[in-house]
């Protein structure tokens, strides 16, 4: 791997959704979002639901996390995500479909409803629809 790249893995507890060299990564972090370029000072944090912007080999794409742990070190980046899909994984009316429900529990204020559920399912629908619009 040459200097100015870092090797970059995102997996999830179902599968291994991206392990390749990159120039510089964008990722959903707790406090906002956190630009990674390589040899980037060695940190832990935590992701929020979100959309990780990647730059290869001057292309730029896509992957929409949900939630989990980034480690930068040594030009080497890991995320450990909840959920992560490349967005053209995505299906566009499952999400739609998704967040029609989300909004439906939300506006249905029943008391069996678990409200923050409900808006996490919400968020996630809303990141995939952005990602896979190229918003």
């Amino acid at each position: 791997m040459s200097e100015s790249k870092q090797r970059l893995e995102i997996v999830t507890p179902q599968r291994k959704v991206f392990s390749e060299d990159v120039d510089f990564l964008v990722a959903p972090g707790a406090d906002g979002e956190l630009g990674i370029l390589p040899s980037h000072t060695p940190l832990i944090t935590s992701l929020n639901v979100g959309i990780m912007r990647i730059e290869q080999d001057n292309k730029k794409f896509r992957i929409v996390v949900s939630g989990g742990f980034m480690e930068v070190r040594n030009s080497k980046v890991t995320v450990l995500a909840t959920a992560a899909e490349r967005t053209e994984e995505i299906d566009v009316a499952r999400a739609e479909a998704a967040k029609k429900r989300a909004e439906d529990r939300l506006v249905s204020k029943t008391p069996d409803i678990d409200t923050l559920r409900a808006e996490m399912a919400l968020r996630r629908a809303i990141m995939r629809i952005k990602a896979a619009s190229g918003k």
